[in-house]
């Protein structure tokens, strides 16, 4: 007997107790001196922002490897809970929470091997995460050339001042960033 697949649940607002944890942005080595940080906003469809959404990233380690550096997340001896990361490995991996202004921040390495950063999007009100990219690059990549003008220009990071790159993502209407559908 073949039973039929069940409905999605939205993801929230619950899921925010326990996967966001302490130093979840700081994926770069503490005081490497090439870390650049990665930021923006979570935007609904009127431009509103999402002051409870998560945002994940993932990224080649520094040498184009996809396999991360297990081992970085701390836990206090005597209660086991998380503490945070342990400021030296490089996972690749980095959870972030919006504050109540709907900004993310993740203090990262720049990506090793490809142009781009992999964010997951997780917000009340959505069936499924959503998946995107955060170009630290304009180069040619072959997801970027398929795009006309418009829509690319969702996936490319603004560069700022001392390292920092502004990735705004817009989960719906005008400007809508280009979110990928892993089938």
């Amino acid at each position: 007997m073949t039973l039929p697949p069940t409905p999605s649940q939205t993801v929230g607002p619950f899921y925010g107790y326990a996967l966001p944890f302490p130093g979840g942005g700081d994926v770069a080595p503490a005081g490497h001196p090439d870390t650049i940080t990665l930021h923006g906003y979570v935007l609904d469809g009127r431009g509103d922002p999402v002051p409870d959404a998560i945002v994940e990233s993932w990224q080649p380690g520094l040498d184009g490897s996809r396999t991360g550096t297990p081992g970085s997340m701390r836990h206090d001896p005597v209660t086991g809970k998380v503490i945070g990361r342990n400021g030296v490995d490089f996972t690749g991996f980095g959870r972030v929470p919006t504050d109540a202004d709907g900004h993310w921040a993740i203090r990262t390495l720049p990506p090793a091997g490809v142009p781009y950063l992999s964010l997951a999007v997780f917000a009340r009100g959505l069936l499924h995460h959503l998946h995107t990219r955060a170009y630290v690059e304009d180069t040619g990549d072959a997801l970027l050339d398929t795009l006309d003008p418009a829509r690319r220009a969702t996936l490319i990071a603004a560069p700022g001042p001392h390292r920092t790159y502004r990735f705004d993502i817009r989960l719906q209407g005008e400007k809508e960033t280009v979110f990928l559908d892993f089938a």
